[in-house]
């Protein structure tokens, strides 16, 4: 996460025209559309960035140096779960969206919830990053095992891999100021960076 939630409220969705529908299916899906009433959306806590501007600026600095030297695709996937599991909304939709305008495929991001039961959809790399990155978010099951480390250091040069635990370790920086903050996900477009 490297931007500032907007405060107001709605969803988005992603809709693919297809040059044959007719006017009549367009109207009649509006018209259902229109129909549905989602639930509101939560109002932010706090905007910890107009609050801690040199905080937020400082982030921002250390999201572009982790970042530097890792494949934008692996860096999405990495920033996704750890945001799964932190429970971040804004994290999860920002990433995402980043995910699938570096070419990511919609597959590969639904799957990362369930990555273990759907390692054939990743590289042998990607799921080493993956394993490390559950296990660097989730310190509470313990330190971060040998086995979990040298599997990454086996796909990742020693930079790389320096690189990558700065990154994981960033993105649960972010998720933290997200959650407690309450950020309101949805609005976020690829490119909104700060």
């Amino acid at each position: 996460m490297t931007t500032n939630a907007p405060a107001a409220t709605g969803t988005t969705a992603t809709t693919t025209t297809i040059a044959t529908t007719t006017t009549a299916t367009a109207s009649a899906s509006t018209a259902a559309d229109a129909q549905v009433r989602y639930a509101p959306a939560h109002t932010p806590r706090l905007d910890w960035t107009e609050h801690a501007p040199e905080v937020f600026k400082a982030m921002v600095r250390l999201d572009a140096a982790a970042r530097k030297g890792l494949d934008p695709k692996l860096l999405e996937l990495v920033k996704i779960r750890a945001s799964q599991i932190n429970r971040c909304a804004l994290c999860v939709d920002m990433h995402s969206k980043d995910a699938l305008a570096a070419g990511e495929s919609v597959e590969r991001i639904v799957q990362l919830s369930a990555w273990e039961e759907s390692e054939h959809f990743y590289t042998e790399q990607e799921l080493a990053a993956l394993a490390l990155t559950e296990a660097v978010t989730v310190l509470t099951a313990g330190f971060v095992s040998d086995e979990v480390y040298e599997r990454a250091a086996r796909h990742f040069e020693e930079r790389e891999l320096a690189q990558l635990i700065a990154a994981i370790t960033v993105i649960n920086a972010w998720n933290r100021f997200g959650v407690t903050c309450r950020l309101v996900p949805g609005h976020y477009r690829p490119g909104q960076h700060a």
